[in-house]
């Protein structure tokens, strides 16, 4: 689904290592290690009232992933979060926004993939926009695309890099079929993720996603099992086959771009009733509320 332009949008303040750039003067040096080889690490996070819902988890995350890729020097939650709150605030933003967060290994000496290339720190970007959740929540249709999710002995999935090109060639099916988003597989031919949500069944009223054998540990993902547990909603996690889904009661995405977005076809299979229903209504009203009720704060006081 083609996203629209915003606007508001049109004279965003980009903040790069610090310092406020307008987009259209905002870059980063050919040398940096995300031009030069992908070498970064990004999280996207959501503004809901003047709250980032599950900031520190989101944190926690993008600092796991570097401390896995061996950054030799990562800036702290403290020292991230002012640089959020700086970018949002010059951007006058309070509700409604999106951020992503990249963290690169930094700018090199000279050319090449040689981490010891790095010796200036890293390059940490902080991009806000005003951009309401990106999927339609009619609805949305899928294909199975023929990208394969790598699996840990390949590339771990649980470093959240900057390394999109399995999920951009999975998108590029999806568009070339008409679809929403593409469904990718793992090796052995089970359902991993969409090319940029998490997965989640509905079958005889239990909720049923994959393992993050191959597909990040998505945080939207484990807030949804959260939910499941504290509202005693039958839940599981295993092994789930495309047969699974193009049998089941309901399908729908999770992610922090979309929240949860249900899914109406699959392959040209319709998907239960064909319609968004009761199962992810309910946990999309829940998610609404858990959204509305937590998240970190991330303005500062004026009392």
């Amino acid at each position: 689904m083609l996203q629209q332009f915003d606007e508001r949008n049109r004279n965003l303040l980009v903040n790069i290592n610090g310092a406020l750039i307008h987009r259209d003067q905002a870059g980063i040096s050919p040398f940096d290690s995300a031009v030069q080889g992908g070498d970064a690490v990004w999280e996207g996070l959501r503004l809901y009232d003047g709250k980032i819902f599950r900031l520190i988890e989101h944190l926690d995350r993008l600092r796991g992933s570097a401390k896995a890729l061996a950054f030799s020097e990562i800036p702290s939650h403290e020292q991230i979060i002012t640089e959020i709150r700086k970018t949002l605030e010059a951007n006058s933003m309070q509700d409604g926004a999106h951020i992503r967060l990249t963290l690169t290994r930094g700018k090199k000496i000279t050319s090449g993939m040689d981490p010891r290339l790095n010796q200036s720190g890293p390059t940490l970007i902080v991009l806000a926009e005003f951009k309401a959740p990106v999927y339609d929540k009619g609805g949305l249709t899928l294909i199975t695309s023929s990208v394969r999710r790598f699996p840990p002995d390949c590339l771990d999935p649980k470093i959240h890099s900057n390394n999109l090109i399995q999920s951009i060639l999975a998108n590029i099916e999806s568009n070339n079929a008409g679809a929403d988003a593409a469904l990718l597989l793992d090796k052995d031919g089970f359902i991993a993720e969409c090319n940029g949500t998490h997965v989640f069944l509905v079958i005889d009223g239990e909720v049923v996603t994959s393992h993050t054998d191959a597909c990040p540990e998505g945080i939207t993902r484990q807030t949804v099992l959260d939910l499941c547990h504290a509202n005693k909603i039958p839940h599981e996690v295993r092994k789930i086959s495309l047969t699974d889904a193009y049998r089941a009661d309901e399908m729908f995405c999770t992610g922090t771009m979309g929240e949860l977005a249900g899914v109406v076809k699959l392959d040209g299979r319709t998907i239960g009733s064909g319609e968004v229903a009761a199962m992810t209504k309910q946990l999309s009203a829940l998610y609404l509320v858990e959204t509305t009720n937590s998240g970190y704060a991330i303005f500062e006081s004026r009392g």
